[in-house]
């Protein structure tokens, strides 16, 4: 009986090490034990339950840790240089869902990179069971010292159906709530329109009689992707008004047929358009444009609270100023040392983030969603501390910090 009770005291040992019981219960299941009441069978039966319960846990659908295998099922040539690509689970168990808006990130292994890259693509469609979808623009050259973009010329002309990529689980804290109440207003410029049309497809998808004003801007032909889809749900749902904005059209396309405004998204346009400003505002595309559309919309009365925008990527991130914690709004004058790169440099409050910093002084440090998730622009810390000024969705390892979204409390030495 004694060996009995001391192998089942050590069962449950093993279980609470190995994640399989809660500290709770493995006091209570070992009290028991010392009081020779509990048998190896019962233990037997409780061990195949918890295993039970953890293969309904990993088929169920929930949000994976690390990377997770994916097959490319469809590739779609959406129009010039932009393509959509379809992403099964190679293990084939259920997908989680997410919110529409946030972003898928790939880890790719590139021909000719030495370490694989990271990059982040938002979702470009609503939550389905069996894929996920992406829709992806290549980037081209701007200049001869400025090379086409690496990851979305990959995507373009390397991969392709029957591939099988590295992805983590969806993130990031550009979202929508499909149940919230009140009206919106969607604005996708460029190929920001992916995951404000998350957005759109998700509403629709539920049936949502939510008022939704979708604005999409583009400068021709070349840009306008999912064309006939967008004019097919304005059609057929009374609450989804588009509005087209063309920049540039072409001689062939017809203002009232093709598009709906010739010109740029703008402020002065949603103020002519839209029966007020009281909507929750939601957009993503260049820099500039977000830029002007943030400042606009401010001007014209909307709270903070109500607009929300995609800091996704360099071009924005440099442009739209972040929501700055109060501390690193006032804290400037610190040195900040690049260690690798023999570089100092003072903080003086005009830049976004450290890697903002960098990027403007030719320093290279590794990144992906600039926006806290993906954890590449991570560095050590060798002395000083970093205040994140956004929502982080990565747990760092220890001793060092994000510089997509840090700033400095103190002066800095940093391993970049």
């Amino acid at each position: 009986m004694i060996l009995e009770a001391l192998g089942g005291v050590l069962l449950l040992g093993g279980l609470l090490q190995v994640g399989l019981l809660t500290a709770a219960n493995f006091r209570r299941l070992a009290g028991q034990n010392r009081q020779a009441d509990i048998s190896l069978e019962l233990l037997k039966t409780e061990l195949e339950m918890m295993r039970d319960l953890r293969r309904q846990k990993a088929e169920s659908g929930l949000p994976w840790n690390g990377w997770r295998k994916f097959l490319v099922t469809r590739k779609v040539m959406e129009c010039d240089d932009i393509c959509s690509f379809h992403l099964s689970p190679h293990d084939k168990k259920t997908l989680p869902g997410f919110l529409p808006g946030q972003y898928l990130t790939f880890n790719l292994d590139i021909p000719g990179q030495t370490k694989p890259v990271v990059r982040c693509y938002s979702l470009s469609d609503g939550p389905r069971p069996e894929n996920y979808r992406v829709t992806i623009k290549r980037i081209p050259p701007r200049d001869k010292d400025k090379p086409p973009g690496l990851a979305s010329t990959f995507f373009y002309d390397q991969v392709n159906e029957g591939d099988i990529l590295d992805v983590k689980a969806p993130s990031g804290q550009f979202f929508l709530d499909p149940t919230g109440p009140g009206g919106v207003v969607l604005i996708g410029s460029g190929i920001g329109l992916t995951p404000v049309l998350a957005m759109l497809n998700t509403l629709i998808g539920q049936g949502s009689r939510r008022q939704v004003w979708f604005f999409h801007g583009i400068r021709n032909r070349s840009e306008h992707i999912m064309k006939e889809h967008l004019e097919a749900i304005a059609r057929e749902h009374a609450n989804v008004h588009l509005q087209v904005c063309a920049s540039k059209p072409d001689p062939d396309y017809e203002l009232g047929r093709d598009y709906h405004h010739e010109g740029r998204i703008s402020v002065e346009l949603f103020k002519t358009v839209l029966p007020s400003s009281n909507f929750d505002f939601y957009l993503c595309g260049p820099g500039p444009m977000m830029q002007d559309v943030t400042e606009g919309l401010k001007a014209w009365g909307v709270p903070d609270k109500n607009i929300h925008y995609e800091t996704f990527g360099p071009s924005s991130v440099k442009k739209v100023a972040a929501v700055v914690s109060p501390e690193a709004k006032v804290a400037t004058g610190y040195a900040i040392q690049f260690k690798k790169s023999g570089k100092t440099l003072q903080w003086c409050g005009d830049h976004t983030s450290i890697l903002d910093l960098a990027d403007a002084n030719g320093i290279s440090i590794a990144s992906g969603c600039r926006a806290g998730s993906c954890g590449t622009c991570q560095v050590a810390v060798f002395s000083g501390e970093v205040d994140y000024i956004e929502k982080s969705d990565f747990e760092t390892n220890p001793g060092t910090r994000l510089t997509c979204i840090g700033a400095p409390k103190s002066d800095l030495v940093l391993d970049a």
